[in-house]
């Protein structure tokens, strides 16, 4: 062991970042976090990674992802109203009027 360190290019933060994540800071209600703590502490698991399940557990449902039978069933309703609109009335020809 060294009796001295240079630490004059040393940089602070976690030693190993962790990929995909973010640290943020946010400002929670103190029950909700009072009720995470006391649920992860029963489940001896970190109420961080609780609120992120949470969170992942909320954005699957709220938004549902296209599936075929999603995306046939809206191209079945979608597509005969845009073809009705897009296809000009009368065979598509006008006809030059006649002077008279």
């Amino acid at each position: 062991m060294r009796a001295e360190y240079d630490f004059s290019k040393g940089k602070r933060g976690a030693v190993l970042p962790q990929k995909g994540k973010t640290r943020i800071s946010i400002f929670i209600d103190n029950a909700v976090l009072d009720a995470f703590r006391a649920r992860a502490e029963k489940a001896g698991t970190g109420y961080q990674t609780m609120m992120n399940e949470a969170l992942r557990q909320y954005l699957s449902e709220a938004e549902p992802p296209v599936t075929e039978t999603i995306l046939r069933h809206v191209l079945r309703q979608e597509i005969p109203e845009y073809l009705h609109d897009a296809v000009p009335r009368g065979g598509g020809r006008r006809r030059k009027p006649t002077k008279r």
